[in-house]
């Protein structure tokens, strides 16, 4: 059995254990913050696979998916720019440093007050905090660039945008998606965190009504919820990543 097999292997294998843990430690609970696992699935079956599918799953992943866009939108071009000009690096350092210093959930009552509870103020509070995950990787990125690479370039009049798209956005290219798995982990907590403080509706919402309410099981399925729905998006994004590096793994291989 090859390497790739066992750690496929691992992978499936850990889930069901904790699954199977999980149960058996649960079964028969009658505390009434630690349901039976069977309860928890059952309230998951029934709330998040049909009922609230389309007024809260769909909203809450539109909301992140906007905010984590616009991160690599702006993050990517603005690291670029800042990692190959040193002025323009050194006259935003103070002010990159400052505003990433600020905790994202801070940001969240300026932005209901400048852009309401709705969901402008979600995807602004998401891009807020997958901005600088993205932009700090790219500039880091951008000047861990060879410049050998950079020189030979030159010396073979490669252009300036040939030179961008050819040499320094594929070497830039491994921390550039580094930056991003952070932005995403963050953009799917914040999206969390922004529905439980100002919404009527989103998975963060409904957890927290749940809460308030006492209704324990629909609680637990909303973080198993969150928690599968983590899962998969570091699993697409893995896929992604190992695709479009397919090459730097590549050539990484053949250096060792």
């Amino acid at each position: 059995m090859n390497r790739r097999a066992v750690l496929l292997a691992i992978q499936i294998a850990a889930p069901i254990l904790v699954l199977l843990g999980w149960g058996l430690w649960s079964a028969g609970s009658t505390n009434i913050f630690y349901p039976p696992l069977t309860r928890i699935l059952s309230v998951f079956q029934e709330t998040w696979l049909f009922e609230r599918v389309g007024s809260d799953v769909v909203p809450s992943l539109v909301n992140m998916f906007a905010g984590f866009a616009l991160a690599i939108v702006i993050g990517v071009p603005l690291g670029i720019l800042v990692g190959l000009v040193r002025p323009l690096r050194t006259a935003l350092a103070p002010v990159i440093e400052f505003v990433r210093a600020i905790p994202p959930p801070a940001l969240i009552p300026f932005g209901i007050v400048v852009l309401g509870v709705g969901t402008s103020m979600k995807v602004f509070i998401i891009l807020m905090v997958g901005l600088f995950p993205i932009l700090m990787h790219t500039v880091d990125g951008v000047r861990g660039v060879d410049p050998g690479l950079l020189d030979s370039a030159r010396a073979y009049r490669v252009s300036r945008r040939d030179r961008l798209l050819h040499v320094v956005l594929p070497a830039a290219a491994p921390q550039i998606f580094a930056g991003t798995r952070v932005a995403l982990s963050l953009s799917l907590i914040l999206m969390v965190i922004s529905e439980m403080v100002a919404s009527t509706r989103g998975i963060g919402y409904f957890i927290l009504e749940a809460q308030r309410t006492f209704a324990i099981p629909e609680m637990w399925s909303g973080m198993v919820l969150l928690g599968i729905l983590g899962y998969l998006l570091n699993l697409a994004f893995g896929a992604i990543e190992r695709r479009a590096l397919r090459w730097h793994r590549g050539a990484r291989e053949g250096a060792s």
